[in-house]
């Protein structure tokens, strides 16, 4: 009787797995997505980057985002810090062209979880088409690969009843390097979803960024 139950019980989990609608969840997800981002709209922001070698701090950036009168997210790098203390000459010369070459490097990073992080209506629609959906304690996650590189992988977590991103995780590539991200979210007290910060490993530079989005504010037309 036990065996018979448990059977019972697997197929009926086996069939709220099976009962998940992706083509429904990708149009509930992206409608969610958009109408968080009409609100985001009228923001701006700062992210604060630490760029780590070595497990110690070289850089510091700070960028500003903003969405432009198309709807398309801009970002502008309005401080950048180094804690590397400069040398003179041929050395200083040198020093100086590394630490660039890092910072672009970094930014580059920066710049493919912006992708991840802001992705549109067809690119979600695609990726739950190809992804594997499941929904636990209130939580729906969908992991899915090639989602814009050959071999890169994005799990998303999203909230089952508001169908905001709750986080995202993401492996792939910059340049010929690998790389795993992890994107969180937070809600102002107005419900409006944004992220709130982001973690990127790059094993191959020994390179690690801890991105905070700060000082909020909205747009004075």
């Amino acid at each position: 009787m036990k065996s018979l139950s448990a059977i019972a019980l697997l197929f009926l989990t086996v069939g709220a797995f099976a009962q998940i609608d992706k083509d429904k969840l990708a149009l509930d997800v992206s409608k969610a997505d958009e109408a968080n981002q009409q609100k985001l709209k009228s923001y701006i922001w700062n992210r604060k980057s630490d760029v780590s070698l070595d497990g110690q701090v070289k850089l510091t950036t700070v960028t500003q985002f903003s969405f432009d009168a198309q709807g398309k997210v801009q970002a502008k790098l309005v401080d950048a810090e180094s804690s590397v203390k400069e040398k003179r000459g041929l050395r200083g010369r040198a020093q100086k062209s590394a630490i660039e070459d890092k910072a672009e490097y970094a930014q580059k990073a920066l710049g493919l979880a912006v992708a991840y992080t802001f992705m549109t209506k067809g690119q979600l629609m695609d990726f739950f088409t190809k992804a594997t959906v499941t929904e636990t304690g209130g939580v729906i996650e969908a992991t899915g690969e090639n989602v814009y590189v050959q071999g890169d992988k994005l799990t998303i977590r999203i909230d089952s009843g508001t169908k905001l991103f709750l986080g995202k995780k993401f492996s792939s590539l910059v340049g010929k390097d690998a790389i795993d991200g992890e994107i969180n979210y937070e809600k102002f007290s107005s419900g409006i979803n944004h992220v709130s910060t982001t973690v990127l490993n790059m094993p191959a530079q020994k390179m690690k960024i801890n991105a905070v989005n700060q000082d909020y504010s909205q747009r004075v037309n």
